[in-house]
C-alpha cells in the first residue's frame, strides 16, 4: 500500500478518522476507500496499523428499521438454539462445542457418582 499516506501514532491531521471514531460521531465510511494509514511502532513486532477514512466523505449511519430489529432478534435467537436437542439453551452456543453443554457433555447413567 505504498500509495497511501502514512502517519505516525497520534500525528494524523484533522479530517481523518478510524471506523470506530466515525461510528462515535454517527457516521460510516459510506463506500469510500481507505484514505491513509496510522502506524504505531512496537518493539519486537511489526507496527500496529489503523486505517483512516476521510470525515468529509463519510455518510450518516443508517437507522435501524423495525425489519432490521426483527432480523437481528431472530439471528440472536437462532444462536441460542442447540442443533442437537433443538432447545433454547438460554445462552449463545459456543462454536467450539457446536451444541449446548448438556449435549456436549452428557452424564452417563452407568458410571457411579462420586459424592
Amino acid at each position: 500500500m505504498g500509495a497511501l499516506p502514512v502517519f505516525r501514532w497520534r500525528l494524523a491531521p484533522d479530517g481523518y478518522a478510524t471506523r470506530r471514531q466515525l461510528r462515535a460521531r454517527g457516521l460510516r465510511p459510506g463506500g469510500q476507500g481507505v484514505a491513509a494509514q496510522l502506524e504505531r511502532p512496537r518493539r519486537r513486532r511489526g507496527p500496529l496499523v489503523a486505517y483512516l477514512y476521510r470525515v468529509d466523505l463519510a455518510k450518516p449511519v443508517r437507522p435501524m428499521t423495525p425489519g432490521r430489529w426483527a432480523a437481528l432478534a431472530a439471528a440472536n435467537r437462532a444462536r441460542r438454539i442447540c442443533p442437537q436437542c433443538r432447545r433454547d439453551a438460554g445462552y449463545v452456543i459456543p462454536t467450539s462445542l457446536g451444541t449446548c453443554v448438556p449435549c456436549a457433555y452428557p452424564e452417563s447413567s452407568d458410571s457411579p457418582r462420586s459424592v
